[in-house]
């Protein structure tokens, strides 16, 4: 419940729809116990106590990343290994060898991106343009440019960086810079209603740059909002249904549409819950043991080329997933996949 209830909710229902399909381990029925946090990291240290003296086999949760950082603490003290579904800040992983994720971290879809822009769309040259106050964009930016210059073979391959203010309204000169910068592609990790003007202006201007995002952009207002704009836009995202990236997928999308209905289309959240159900289940029968943290912890740990719904999951030493990401464009006022980029990198 609380400010975080709706992304919480879906990945209970991702959770819950696993456990309907693979009920057992080790020959005995899985319960599942449910902690609310309310979304406050005071309640978030007091449930993660309670799990802790229920004697739970691994934790899956929480959606936000500070309560995640909250409740680690006690489950790394009580050797209990969790997971968490959407919590993308890399200190969560890093700081605990007992947590572990299904969602990459925020600065690998730099990674993706970049490696689309080289191998696919053949982009040679790029520039970033970004909110010069905002972490994530300068996470992003980062692993994008190491990793296209690394494609390309060129160290000057990223032609311009270009920094703003958020929530400024003319952004035409900063976009004539990258223009005279010889630039076809434009890394833009920004905030949608940025994003969505700077694209706009671009249009205005003429001109013809392939625009890259992250997964901000999946939402119903980025489409709403950004209009013909954002037509050809391109980003990362967790999970898209149209791509059959695993056989899981498939296993995944057939339940959950005979639950919801056969038109119904997973939120991300739903199928990286569903992955963390079978990524603790297929642990906990590796390891041999419900009652053993650390030998569940260890086998987690050793995870390689799992087939998840959301992708192939291969742990890294920090717990994060180097997995498939899928690349989407806006195509007719819709998302589309148009490609899924491979763990080649690992």
């Amino acid at each position: 419940s609380g400010s975080e209830k709706d992304h919480g909710e879906l990945e209970v229902q991702g959770i819950e729809l696993a456990h309907e399909m693979f009920p057992t381990v080790l020959g005995k029925n899985v319960e599942l116990v449910y902690a609310d946090n309310k979304s406050d990291a005071d309640v978030a240290a007091s449930v993660a106590e309670d799990l802790v003296e229920k004697k739970v086999s691994v934790v899956l949760g929480s959606h936000g990343s500070i309560l995640s950082l909250v409740g680690g603490e006690y489950f790394t003290e009580a050797k209990i290994p969790a997971i968490t579904v959407t919590s993308a800040n890399p200190l969560v992983t890093s700081s605990n060898e007992y947590y572990f994720r299904t969602c990459f971290v925020e600065s690998f879809q730099g990674i993706a991106l970049a490696k689309y822009a080289v191998e696919q769309a053949g982009t040679s040259k790029a520039a970033i343009f970004r909110d010069r106050d905002d972490d994530y964009a300068a996470a992003v930016s980062q692993t994008f440019t190491d990793k296209f210059i690394q494609l390309t073979g060129d160290k000057n391959a990223i032609v311009r960086t270009v920094e703003y203010v958020s929530n400024q309204e003319n952004f035409k000169k900063k976009l004539q810079l990258i223009k005279d910068s010889g630039a076809s592609a434009v890394l833009l990790a920004s905030k949608n209603a940025d994003a969505i003007r700077i694209m706009e202006q671009a249009k205005e201007l003429g001109l013809q740059f392939m625009f890259l995002g992250t997964d901000k952009w999946e939402s119903e207002e980025f489409l709403k909002e950004g209009g013909a704009a954002v037509e050809g836009a391109v980003f990362s995202t967790f999970f898209n249904p149209e791509a059959a990236i695993t056989e899981n997928t498939d296993v995944f999308l057939k339940a959950y549409r005979e639950k919801y209905g056969k038109d119904a289309e997973p939120p991300s959240d739903v199928a990286l819950g569903f992955d963390a159900y079978l990524l603790a289940i297929n642990a906990i029968e590796k390891a041999g043991t419900s009652v053993n943290g650390e030998a569940i912890k260890d086998k987690l740990a050793e995870t390689k080329n799992f087939p998840g719904a959301a992708g192939k999951i291969t742990f890294d030493e920090n717990g994060d997933p180097i997995k498939s990401v899928a690349i989407q464009t806006v195509s007719n006022g819709k998302f589309v996949h148009i490609h899924t980029v491979e763990p080649t990198w690992q």
